[in-house]
Parts: structure tokens; C-alpha cells; sequence
């Protein structure tokens, strides 16, 4: 089987969703700099992502919303008609002059994963993982809904054990009005407690073959480590799945300013390691994360640990470097040494809330009405 492949592009590198948005930071640049400075990037294993074509984004999304999008890329505004319809030009969703390439080329690579993934094998694409896109309008920072497009080309591949695992911080909204009710694929999410877009509630089953856990605020490593020893694996051990898609939104880790949990960034590459042999085919995106040096890090850790390189306790010059050389409108506008000298973070473990084991037990409860 081929080693896991990197799909990435520099459109990425040259747009922001503008100067004051929480997506003004670079993220999937820094991880391919970061993955290539520490020797773990050969171009073999490097894609450059494909922009998705219109025709391919109707496989969720509206005709008419695909031509709003395009036609405000093009001409740099929206009308208060668009606006009110398709949410464009909002505070979260802006007009900036890549607003339709860039999110395209998010879809087109993931599109491009699921062929890649065909007949086994693992591909990750960072820029991927816009997981709040809906059919007819924008939401969240999320222009398209790469994820809902790429499950239903699993689905179209003739495959019918299809897992969507999410540990971002923010619940998968979009992918859950997808697949509303859809028993070939099986969507686990943990996700804040009380956190827009404030849906995926413990009783929510998405029509009945879903697994929402809230987490509540202060999550610690330990509690995830519950939630997916207890929830998640035995769930995915028992359906076999043929596919796994595993969204690594990076905003669930402590220094992110858009939430409110504390995991370290050992909670995801866990979560990569102990998901990565429960099927033959894995494909890994990002998703939010909006503190620059926790996202590079942590995400360049998800391809190290697909690829199962070991992660020094200190990065050589030409890898620190990339990081020091980030920065931050926000505060801290340089982070603390940790932030530049390693990748792992230090292990935030310890006690886990009440309402969390009460949750898991809830669910471990319903384990034989599961599907």
C-alpha cells in the first residue's frame, strides 16, 4: 500500500478572509513549511490540491448558490439580496478576492482523497474540514462543505460502513443536516457544550445513526481520553467501517481563542493513531484552530503521526524557525518558547467532570439500541 499523501496548495499561502477575521492567520502554509523543514514531506508523498468544479459542488450545494458565490468572488461585492439568501459578505463569511477559488480547492482536494482512497491507503488535507457549509448558504467561516462532499463520493464508490468522526470544537452542523437519517453513515462528534453553532446535543441522532457528545467547557486530555476510549472506538470497532473521515479541527486545544476546552494536542494525534488501523481507508482534514503556532504544530503532529515519524522533544533550527517567523495581531503576539521550541505539547490531564461521565455513561447505556 502506498504511504499516506499530503494534499495541499499555495492558494492557501496567498488569501485571508481579511485583516480582522479569525481566519487572517496562515495554517495550512505553516504545516507544509513546518512537515518539509523537519525532512517528513518528500514530493512524492505532496498533491497539489485540484480546484473543484461546479459540477462536482452540486453534489450538495444549490446551483444558484454556487453562481452567487462565484459571481461575488467576481465582482468583489454582494447584494442585500444575496446577502440575506446565501449569507456572503457577513462578519464570518466575507467577500475577499479568493472567496470561491480557495474553498473550491478545499473541496477539490478532498474530492480528489476519496479517488485517491479508492482501493485503500490514508491522504490528508488541511485545508479541508469546513464542516458548517450548508446546501444553500454559507456559515462558520465556511464557504462549501468539503466533508459532505467527500462522504457522498464514498457513498457513490458503493461503499455502506461509512464513519465521519469530528473532534473540532464546534459541532458538524452541516455534515448533520447532510446526512440526516443516512444509516451508511455513522457521524460521531464531540464538540463544546454550549458553543455556537449550538446544536449536537447528547440526545441529537441526526435521524437516528448519530453520536453527538457535548464536552463541557475546561475539557482536559483525560476527559477526551473517556470519550474515546469509552464512546468512540468500541463503536468504531464494532461497525467495521470500510471509510473513516476524521475532521482534526485544531480549536479544541487550550490556546485557542474562539473556545473553551483544554486539550493538549496530544488528544488529536491519539485520536489519529488509535483511528488510522480501523479501516483501510482514511482520509484526515482540518477544520477551525485560530492561534497560529497551536495549529502549525498541531497539524504537522497529525501527519507525523500518520506516517508514524517520531516527534522530537525539541525541533531543529530550520523547523523553529518557520514557527518563529508567525505572527499575531491577537494576544499573545509572540507565544511563549514552548510554542517555538516543540511540537508536543505538555500532557493536560486530570479530573474529569461529572456531567462528562454522566454523558458517556448515558451513551454507553444506549449501546444496544445503536445501529
Amino acid at each position: 500500500m502506498q504511504p499516506p499523501r499530503f494534499i495541499g496548495s499555495e492558494i492557501y499561502r496567498g488569501s485571508s478572509y481579511g485583516a480582522r477575521h479569525p481566519l487572517s492567520i496562515p495554517r495550512v502554509p505553516t504545516v507544509i513549511d513546518l512537515c518539509r523543514a523537519m525532512g517528513w514531506l518528500p514530493s512524492a508523498q505532496y498533491i497539489n490540491s485540484p480546484r473543484a468544479k461546479s459540477d462536482a459542488l452540486t453534489g450538495w450545494h444549490t446551483q444558484a448558490y454556487i453562481a452567487a458565490l462565484k459571481e461575488a468572488e467576481r465582482t468583489g461585492h454582494v447584494t442585500p439580496e444575496t446577502r440575506a439568501r446565501h449569507h456572503l459578505g457577513t462578519l464570518s463569511n466575507p467577500v475577499f478576492p479568493e472567496m470561491f477559488r480557495r474553498p473550491a480547492t478545499a473541496a477539490g482536494g478532498s474530492l480528489l482523497a476519496t479517488d485517491l482512497i479508492a482501493e485503500g491507503g490514508a491522504v490528508y488535507n488541511p485545508g479541508g474540514g469546513t464542516h458548517h457549509g450548508m446546501a444553500d448558504h454559507a456559515a462558520g467561516f465556511c464557504y462549501l462543505n468539503d466533508p459532505v462532499l467527500a462522504l457522498k463520493a464514498l457513498l457513490a464508490q458503493g461503499l455502506t460502513r461509512i464513519a465521519y468522526v469530528d473532534i473540532d470544537a464546534h459541532h458538524c452542523d452541516g455534515v448533520a443536516a447532510a446526512f440526516h437519517g443516512e444509516e451508511r453513515v455513522l457521524m460521531i462528534s464531540t464538540h463544546e457544550a454550549r458553543r455556537w453553532p449550538f446544536t449536537g446535543a447528547l440526545d441529537d441522532r441526526a435521524g437516528g445513526h448519530a453520536i453527538n457528545l457535548p464536552l463541557p467547557r475546561g475539557t482536559n486530555d483525560s476527559g477526551f481520553a473517556m470519550a474515546l476510549h469509552e464512546v468512540m472506538l468500541p463503536k468504531l470497532q464494532a461497525m467495521r467501517p470500510e471509510a473513516v473521515v476524521l475532521q482534526c479541527g485544531a480549536d479544541a486545544v487550550a490556546e485557542d481563542p474562539l473556545s473553551r476546552l483544554a486539550l493538549s494536542n496530544n488528544a488529536h494525534w491519539q485520536a489519529v493513531a488509535l483511528l488510522q488501523p480501523l479501516s483501510p481507508r482514511l482520509l484526515v482534514l482540518g477544520g477551525g484552530g485560530y492561534n497560529p503556532w497551536m495549529v502549525g504544530r498541531l497539524w504537522s503532529g497529525v501527519w507525523a503521526t500518520l506516517n508514524g515519524y517520531e516527534i522530537p522533544d525539541r525541533l531543529p533550527e530550520r523547523a523553529r524557525s518557520v514557527l518563529a517567523a508567525l505572527t499575531w495581531t491577537r494576544r499573545p503576539a509572540f507565544p511563549p518558547d514552548a510554542l517555538i521550541d516543540t511540537l508536543r505539547d505538555a500532557p493536560r490531564e486530570g479530573a474529569i467532570a461529572d456531567d462528562l461521565r454522566a454523558a458517556i455513561h448515558t451513551l454507553r447505556a444506549r449501546q444496544a439500541a445503536w445501529v
